[in-house]
């Protein structure tokens, strides 16, 4: 179920921007915050914007900063974290400590630590979800390097002369690769609740921009007189993270042997 779900939201992003019945910038204050019915399907805001078209516009922005998001702080993580752990265990010690005290906060804290040093904007909200998200990876890294180091094949590897570039490149990382998609499955439904928070408080994208975040924060001053626009985007995103996290909980559990045979 959470696979076709997926399967669906990702269909929609593809066709639905094409077919949309109103530009979700377009302003009709003739026709503010009607219900849904057959001309607005999803109804309208309190400036007589379309919320479907809204919607599908907003998706293609929150799930794209959430996937850049996770994207770079896969990357970002775990290459420190095998970086440090091939450099040594001074490093290691070092390196860690550090990302052992980002750990200990709240994601959204350090979003918004990472957003007062670099701005507003989109590139910085997805900046600031990798800085909030790369220690997670770090240390799944360091998890797995060292169940991979201790493996037949990569002593088999230092007796046979290999070099610790090609023992890292060639042996460890592409094992390294289950564990972090995996983890990367489980991040994305929390970078998209993080992205929505911060786009609720006025951070990150420009106020322009629709994002599901944004219009919850634009519909919860009229939740009682128009709740159809704050119902949208939250069914929207209880949707999308819900099905992303059983979809990531499934792959984890079929990526780890000895879970799944208990």
């Amino acid at each position: 179920m959470a696979v076709l779900l997926l399967a669906a939201v990702t269909v929609l992003l593809v066709v639905a921007p094409g077919l949309v019945p109103f530009d979700p910038l377009d302003q009709d204050l003739g026709a503010l915050n009607q219900r849904p019915g057959s001309t607005h399907l999803l109804g309208t805001d309190h400036l007589g914007r379309d919320v479907f078209s809204r919607l599908v516009a907003g998706a293609g922005t929150t799930l794209a900063v959430a996937l850049g998001g996770a994207v770079l702080a896969m990357l970002l993580g775990s290459g420190i974290g095998i970086l440090a752990c091939a450099s040594g265990p001074w490093t290691e010690a070092v390196a860690f400590s550090a990302i052992d005290t980002l750990r200990g906060l709240p994601p959204t804290l350090l979003a918004l630590v990472a957003l007062a040093g670099l701005g507003s904007g989109i590139a910085p909200l997805v900046a600031a979800l990798a800085a909030s998200f790369a220690p997670l990876f770090a240390h799944v890294a360091r998890a797995a390097w060292r169940r991979e180091a201790m493996a037949d094949y990569v002593t088999a590897a230092i007796v046979s002369g290999a070099g610790p570039t090609r023992l890292l490149v060639r042996h460890v990382v592409p094992n390294l690769a289950g564990p972090l998609i995996t983890l990367f499955a489980i991040v994305v439904p929390r970078c998209v609740v993080t992205e929505s928070v911060l786009s609720f408080l006025g951070l990150g994208s420009a106020p322009d921009t629709p994002t599901w975040g944004r219009m919850a924060a634009d519909a919860s001053r009229l939740a009682e007189t128009a709740p159809h626009a704050l119902v949208a985007p939250i069914v929207a995103i209880t949707l999308v993270t819900t099905t992303t996290a059983l979809a990531g909980n499934r792959l984890r559990r079929r990526a780890d042997p000895l879970r799944s045979a208990l």
